[in-house]
C-alpha cells in the first residue's frame, strides 16, 4: 500500500480535529473555489466525513467578476460529484459596491450565499480553505490599519454564520502544503488570477511584503506571525469574557451604564465595555470605530461638560447625573 504523502495526512487530521466537535450525524458544507486550498480542503472533507458519520455537501460560488467564472464553477461542481458529494450546488451571486472595496463586497456575497445554502440543506457547519499563509496576510494587514487586538487576532477558527458554524480547519495549515496535497492527489487546482492582482491590498502583500519577510527574518515568519494571532485571539477572548461580567456590573436601572463603575475599570477592560454598550444601542458593527469608542471614554475619564457623543446609526449618548446614556438624536445624511 503506497504511503500517504505527508501533506495529504495533515490536512485530512485538521479536517477530522474540526468535524470532531460537531454533533454525531451533522451534515457539513464545504465551499469549494477550485483553488489549492479549498480543493485541498474538499478531498479531505470527502474522506474524513463519511467516516465520522457526517453527510457533507458542497458549493461553489460564482461571483461573476472574471471571465469564464461559470465554467469554472460548473468543473469544481462536477468533480465534487465524482468525489460523491451530495448535494452540490453552484452558487450565482451580484456582488453590489459597497464600503470596503470589492474584496469585502464579494467577501459579503459569498459570506450570504453561503449561508442561505446552508440553511437549506440543514447544515450545522460551513468549512471554508483559510490557511496559516491567509492567516498572517490577515495580521500584516491589520497592523497597516492601525487595528487593535480584534484585528490582530487575525480570523477565528470558528465563528458564528447566521446561526450557522464556519469553520476553518486549515489555520494551521501552510498554503505550501495544500498545493503538496492537491499534487499527490493528482488534482489541478484553479489559480485565481485576483491572487496576483496587484489592485487587490492583499494579494500585494501575498506577492511582495511576505517574500521580503521570509527572506529578512526567516521562512518561520509566517507561521510565527499566524501563532502571534492565535495567542491575541486567546487574550482577546479572555478580555472579552471580563468585561461581559463589567458591562453587567454597570448597568442602571435606567438602561445606561454608571461612571463610577466605569472608572474604576482597566483601560482594556473599559473601552470594550463601551464597545459593547454601543453595540446594544443599535450602532452598526463595521461602521462603529476606535473614534467612537475614544469618545464615550472621554465621557467618562475626561469630562469637562462636553456634549452628547454621535455614533453610527444616528445614535446619541451623553452623561447626565453619573451616567452614560442614550438621548435623542437625529439621523445624520
Amino acid at each position: 500500500m503506497a504511503r500517504l504523502a505527508p501533506a495529504v495526512a495533515a490536512v485530512r487530521l485538521a479536517v477530522r480535529a474540526a468535524l470532531t466537535g460537531l454533533p454525531a450525524g451533522s451534515t457539513v458544507l464545504v465551499a469549494c473555489s477550485g483553488g489549492a486550498d479549498s480543493l485541498a480542503l474538499a478531498d479531505a472533507t470527502a474522506f474524513v466525513a463519511p467516516r465520522l458519520g457526517c453527510p457533507a455537501g458542497l458549493v461553489t460560488v460564482d461571483h461573476g467578476l472574471q471571465e469564464g467564472s461559470a465554467r469554472r464553477a460548473v468543473a469544481v461542481a462536477d468533480w465534487a460529484r465524482g468525489a460523491r458529494f451530495d448535494p452540490v450546488e453552484v452558487a450565482t451571486v451580484e456582488v453590489a459596491p459597497g464600503a470596503g472595496g470589492p474584496e469585502a463586497a464579494a467577501r459579503n456575497a459569498r459570506y450570504d450565499a453561503l449561508a442561505r445554502i446552508a440553511h437549506e440543506w440543514g447544515a450545522a457547519a460551513v468549512l471554508v480553505g483559510h490557511t496559516r499563509d491567509d492567516q498572517a496576510e490577515t495580521v500584516l494587514l491589520a497592523l497597516a490599519r492601525g487595528a487593535g487586538p480584534r484585528g490582530l487576532a487575525g480570523m477565528p477558527a470558528e465563528r458564528d454564520l447566521d446561526g450557522v458554524r464556519l469553520l476553518r480547519p486549515l489555520l494551521r495549515i501552510g498554503r505550501d502544503q495544500t498545493r503538496s496535497a492537491c499534487a499527490a492527489l493528482g488534482l489541478t487546482p484553479w489559480e485565481d488570477p485576483h491572487n496576483t492582482d496587484p489592485a487587490y491590498a492583499r494579494s500585494r502583500v501575498r506577492a511582495e511584503v511576505l517574500p521580503v519577510l521570509a527572506a529578512a527574518l526567516g521562512a518561520d515568519a509566517v507561521a510565527n506571525l499566524a501563532r502571534s494571532a492565535a495567542l491575541i485571539a486567546a487574550d482577546s477572548t479572555a478580555l472579552d469574557a471580563l468585561a461581559g461580567q463589567a458591562l453587567v456590573a454597570a448597568r442602571t436601572g435606567s438602561g445606561g451604564l454608571a461612571v463610577a463603575e466605569l472608572a474604576e475599570l482597566l483601560p482594556a477592560l473599559r473601552t470594550r465595555v463601551l464597545h459593547a454598550w454601543a453595540r446594544e444601542l443599535g450602532a452598526p458593527p463595521a461602521a462603529l470605530s476606535q473614534r467612537h469608542v475614544d469618545a464615550l471614554e472621554a465621557l467618562v475619564t475626561s469630562w469637562r461638560g462636553q456634549g452628547p457623543v454621535h455614533l453610527p446609526g444616528g445614535i446619541e449618548a451623553a452623561r447626565r447625573g453619573g451616567e452614560l446614556l442614550r438621548v435623542a438624536g437625529h439621523r445624520r445624511p
